[in-house]
């Protein structure tokens, strides 16, 4: 059975997503257990908004890593050096060529770190809520609000910094 283009990319789009959601599930370990070091008062007992905010910037750029190197390179990364050059993963299908082939790591990592800044803003908000007036538990608070901007964040990174000329071509 041959899969039509709009079935091709939801197949690809949701093994993308179980592979960031993946890479999110480590960064969800990652942003516990700092957030653990620095806000539980039987550790530093920092502030909980300030703890969550670096516990967050440190689970982010563990996913950026991961979501580089496994969720969305095989569709969108060239070898180091090769970009904006044309070569690399893809090349010899135009189709599965990233949308700007000149963009680099640093411009990557940087649309990753301010969409995933947005979904900070919206988990500390989050955070506050459940825990603060809603008296949840902290770690449940924080597994929530992380739950809840994970769409954001897949489907902005998608549209905005690992997007494929598919996408615009479906």
């Amino acid at each position: 059975m041959t899969l039509s283009l709009p079935q091709l990319w939801r197949s690809e789009r949701l093994l993308q997503f179980i592979k960031f959601c993946c890479v999110g599930g480590s960064g969800l370990v990652v942003d516990m257990a700092i957030l653990a070091l620095l806000a539980d008062p039987r550790f530093l007992g920092l502030n909980m908004a300030l703890s969550k905010v670096l516990a967050a910037e440190v689970a982010m750029v563990n996913n950026f890593i991961w979501n580089e190197l496994w969720t969305f390179r095989p569709h969108s990364l060239a070898p180091i050096g090769a970009e904006g050059r044309g070569e690399g993963a893809g090349s010899s299908n135009p189709k599965s060529e990233i949308r700007n082939p000149k963009s680099g790591l640093l411009r990557r990592f940087l649309t990753f770190n301010a969409i995933c800044g947005i979904g900070i803003a919206l988990a500390v908000l989050f955070l506050h809520f459940f825990h603060t007036w809603l008296g949840w538990n902290l770690y449940a608070s924080n597994f929530f609000a992380i739950l809840l901007v994970t769409f954001w964040n897949f489907a902005m990174n998608i549209r905005l910094n690992w997007a494929t000329l598919t996408d615009h071509q479906s």
